[in-house]
């Protein structure tokens, strides 16, 4: 005879010699509410489940979950009968968050078709363009410092041959060394130490391995130890190795450069470009030289634009300008007009007191100021050689005076940018100072009075080693031979070399072409100390060289005889 199955599968004779008898259990009605799972068919004698028919259903447990966003077709609507989906919050402890389905980022495309022409899905594989693989390299990603403001190395460890902590120590050895290197301009820099440092060991990095790299920062920082102190941040001795290596290479090589006649040729102007770019190109009509100086007339103030009488220095009426030039500005995304002096507006009062100036460029006042004459012609004579020079830079320094604004300095190098001349000018008689303009010209008033020649006397010392035949090389060079008086055919002027982008009248100020160019810094007096005319002819010089070996080549012009004028109109000292 067979047994009979319970629900669980074990034959019910097999578990009666294992289980003790019922009643030594006593019932607590913990299952009393809850319907047996056999119902009718249940053969317990004390079943503790209930056989209740009129047991109500238990409550039944719904889980919510969150369903994936079906995409919208195109030109699909909504009614507002449609209603949102509502989920109700999943307690924190009655269930795990491994049942929720999470929705997905982004939708997903509907067909084929629409994944091809949509413009919200990404390209097929072979269309997108990736770039060629390499080799992985740590570099620094930004300057971040620590509580001692040393330099952190931001890199992957995973991308650095060598250990991160040993690329940090060699970071801070050499960070300490660009400090002492440039306390002289850490002020005005003070994230240049930290920037230098993380080049300079990412250069050392790129170029050793895992076992030359120590080795390489030592000798770096001997390299950097070797330098002078640099007073501005254009010092060639300013940068990483290899940054001050490039520079000075660029300087052997510039300084090496002896300019000639038929390299400058294709950049000497000609008649109608100097013409075109304000040169005067043939003596003033009038009577030179028959009125130096307007003291006791009535002139326009060149500063502050007030009409003013003529005075020298020691009685001239006082006014109130800006120095600077406007320069236009953006504040709160409006644009404004400021002075580069004070960055005051332009309807502020001005910033500077002093004398009441005026300034003259018509060539028939000029003319009258003081005659014009053209350089002397090449000498013919059999006596001797002519000393005239190929090529010479010139550059001058202006005052206010009586007769408007006059030449007070005058410095020559030749092609190798060694001084031949360098002259302060005594004024014509008649001729008062205003202004020494020492913020700008650099002239002084002990200055001034160590000048011996005027301007005739100057104009006679310069035949020494001009003709009509020398490429004079300058910059703005028609404002220095307007004061010189002089007339000149053979120009090469940096001003038109290196054009200013907004195109002519505007010209790039020679300091920021120096500084661009060169990696120099000249007129570093901040507005006190004024230019120096030698410093100026010499950056014009390395300038017109630099563009020699590094600029775009001209083209050829038409050759045309240089001028070869008499000098007969020229005055006597």
């Amino acid at each position: 005879m067979g047994h009979k199955a319970r629900p669980c599968g074990i034959p019910f004779s097999a578990t009666q010699h294992l289980l003790p008898p019922l009643a030594m259990f006593p019932t607590l009605g913990l299952f009393q509410k809850l319907p047996c799972p056999e119902k009718d068919s249940c053969q317990r004698v004390n079943c503790i489940f209930s056989h209740d028919p009129n047991l109500p259903p238990p409550p039944t447990i719904k889980i919510p979950v969150e369903a994936a966003i079906k995409p919208v077709a195109p030109g699909a609507s909504t009614t507002s009968s449609s209603k949102p989906a509502t989920t109700t919050p999943i307690p924190k402890t009655s269930f795990p968050h491994k049942s929720v389905v999470p929705p997905h980022k982004r939708p997903l495309a509907t067909s084929s078709v629409g994944a091809e022409h949509g413009s919200t899905s990404e390209p097929p594989k072979k269309l997108q363009r990736v770039g060629p693989t390499q080799r992985p390299i740590a570099v620094p990603t930004g300057i971040q410092r620590n509580a001692e403001g040393v330099p952190v190395l931001r890199v992957s460890p995973a991308l650095s041959q060598v250990a991160i902590p040993v690329r940090q120590t060699m970071l801070k050895t050499l960070y300490d060394h660009f400090v002492v290197l440039y306390k002289n301009i850490l002020d005005k820099n003070p994230t240049l130490a930290a920037e230098h440092a993380l080049k300079q060991e990412e250069e050392v990095y790129n170029k050793a391995n895992k076992l030359t790299y120590r080795n390489a920062v030592i000798s770096s920082v001997a390299q950097i130890k070797q330098r002078p102190f640099p007073d501005s941040v254009s010092h060639p001795s300013v940068g990483t190795n290899a940054e001050v290596a490039a520079k000075e290479e660029a300087r052997k090589k510039l300084a090496a450069l002896r300019l000639s006649t038929s390299q400058l040729e294709p950049y000497v102007m000609t008649k109608d470009e100097l013409e075109h770019w304000g040169y005067i190109v043939d003596i003033p009509l009038g009577v030179g030289g028959e009125k130096p100086s307007e003291e006791g007339s009535i002139q326009k103030c060149e500063r502050c634009g007030t009409q003013f009488k003529v005075k020298k220095m020691e009685e001239a009426d006082q006014c109130v300008y800006h120095w600077g030039r406007p320069r236009i500005v953006r504040t709160s995304g409006e644009k404004q007009r400021i002075y580069t002096c004070c960055s005051r507006s332009m309807e502020d009062d001005g910033c500077e007191r002093g004398p009441h100036v005026f300034y003259e460029s018509d060539p028939t006042d000029l003319h009258r100021r003081h005659a014009f004459s053209f350089t002397r012609s090449p000498s013919q004579s059999d006596e001797g050689k002519d000393t005239a020079l190929d090529i010479v830079a010139l550059d001058c320094e202006m005052i206010y005076t009586t007769g408007g604004m006059r030449v007070a300095r005058v410095s020559v190098v030749d092609s190798m940018g060694k001084e031949i001349f360098d002259e302060f000018v005594r004024m014509d008689e008649g001729v008062e100072v205003i202004d020494f303009n020492t913020r700008f010209s650099g002239v002084t008033p002990e200055n001034y009075a160590t000048a011996k020649l005027p301007l005739a006397g100057i104009r006679k010392s310069l035949d020494a080693f001009i003709n009509a035949n020398t490429i004079i090389i300058g910059h703005a060079l028609e404002n220095d031979l307007k004061t010189l008086r002089m007339i000149h055919h053979r120009v090469v002027d940096t001003a038109v070399m290196f054009p200013h982008k907004a195109g002519r009248p505007y010209r790039r100020a020679l300091r920021d072409l120096v500084k661009e160019h060169l990696g120099k810094t000249i007129q570093s007096g901040g507005g006190t100390v004024g230019h120096s005319s030698v410093e100026d002819s010499i950056a014009t010089l390395d300038l017109v060289r630099w563009h020699v070996l590094n600029g775009p080549k001209p083209q050829p012009k038409p050759s045309t005889d240089p001028p070869a004028k008499s000098t007969a109109s020229k005055e006597d000292s």
